[in-house]
């Protein structure tokens, strides 16, 4: 079995790992730690794993190809097991087509115990040496501050140059929660944070990507500001969806179709981290930039309240937002091509 410990990483990628396990983390020298990698990570959970050493914790690591065959089934039962006597998981790999299933997995043990969970998902150096750097203190105060003016909103619009132009009715009985970076156990996040996210009642209209789509196509189609992809909303439905790249028009059509509800808007999200200032085409960092993002398929119910499931969830991302929050005395612009109109 791989020794962390011994695996030699770029001195560049220790403030974004003392960030994840210092700040985000906060992780005390009482706690346990399972940290779960494979070998196209190693290094990055090499430094993962020196702060650790560092804070005094115990902690366990798995690399996934040691432990089982790639793409994955499901979790391995032995990663399952040490995650059972921890207290915080950390998850730094790069996925492979079919593998949510792995993952659901593992948060539903994360969900369960209330654990603080660290997803980087498709993790990478550039990464590690730009969204993992950010100022998460600083995220996580404007995060709040979009967190308490969305709580209020009835609907929130949204428009684009590239043409994006959607309403999304907001449901009072699902329930808002940011994932800013500061891991708490309400809700398990990914690393790099920064968003605001819920389960919309409904969302009509179109949604322009011309950032990046996300889960395994995020990989193979990068970002998509020459070849968008625009997807026709209604009743939070998808309708049509037009490319002139014809290939990824196919695949994420076949995606978004894999059962009754992967066609179906499951999150609405806010993108909060203020230091990522562009997408570089990993929709782990991607979907943090500030704008907003949706995702077709699972709503993750078990915090956000909503009663449907779906064993797909992909992502979408969009650039250069306006956005409006309708409330009670009428609209608020909170953005401006990109830009927040407010400040923590």
């Amino acid at each position: 079995m791989t020794d962390l410990l011994q695996v030699k990483f770029p001195d560049e990628f220790s403030p974004g790992a003392r960030n994840a396990i210092v700040t985000c983390l906060r992780i005390n020298p009482s706690e346990k730690v399972t940290l779960i990698t494979d070998r196209r990570c190693l290094e990055i959970a090499a430094s993962l794993a020196a702060e650790l050493e560092a804070s005094g914790c115990t902690w366990h690591s798995f690399v996934l190809e040691e432990v089982a065959a790639r793409p994955l089934a499901g979790m391995p039962q032995v990663v399952l097991d040490d995650m059972e006597t921890s207290i915080v998981s950390i998850f730094a790999v790069q996925v492979q087509p079919n593998e949510l299933r792995s993952r659901m997995d593992m948060t539903d043990v994360v969900n369960r115990r209330h654990m603080r969970h660290a997803h980087m998902v498709n993790i990478t150096p550039e990464v590690m040496v730009e969204g993992m750097r950010a100022d998460f203190n600083a995220v996580d105060r404007l995060s709040q501050v979009v967190l308490d003016k969305v709580r209020e909103a009835s609907y929130i619009r949204a428009t684009t140059a590239a043409g994006t132009n959607i309403r999304a009715e907001m449901n009072p009985e699902y329930k808002w929660l940011k994932t800013s970076g500061i891991i708490s156990t309400e809700k398990w996040g990914n690393l790099p944070g920064g968003e605001c996210f819920t389960s919309p009642g409904e969302v009509n209209g179109r949604f322009v990507v011309d950032g990046v789509v996300g889960d395994f196509l995020c990989a193979e189609y990068g970002i998509l500001q020459e070849t968008p992809l625009t997807i026709e909303l209604e009743n939070n439905r998808i309708t049509s969806i037009s490319s002139r790249n014809k290939e990824l028009e196919k695949q994420f059509w076949q995606y978004t179709h894999t059962d009754e509800n992967s066609d179906r808007v499951g999150e609405f999200a806010i993108g909060t981290n203020i230091g990522v200032e562009r997408v570089i085409g990993n929709i782990l960092q991607d979907e943090k930039f500030p704008g907003i993002h949706i995702a077709f398929g699972d709503p993750y119910g078990t915090h956000t309240g909503a009663p449907w499931k779906s064993t797909t969830h992909i992502d979408v991302v969009g650039l250069s937002f306006n956005i409006w929050l309708g409330r009670p005395d009428g609209e608020e612009q909170i953005m401006s091509e990109g830009k927040f109109l407010i400040e923590a």
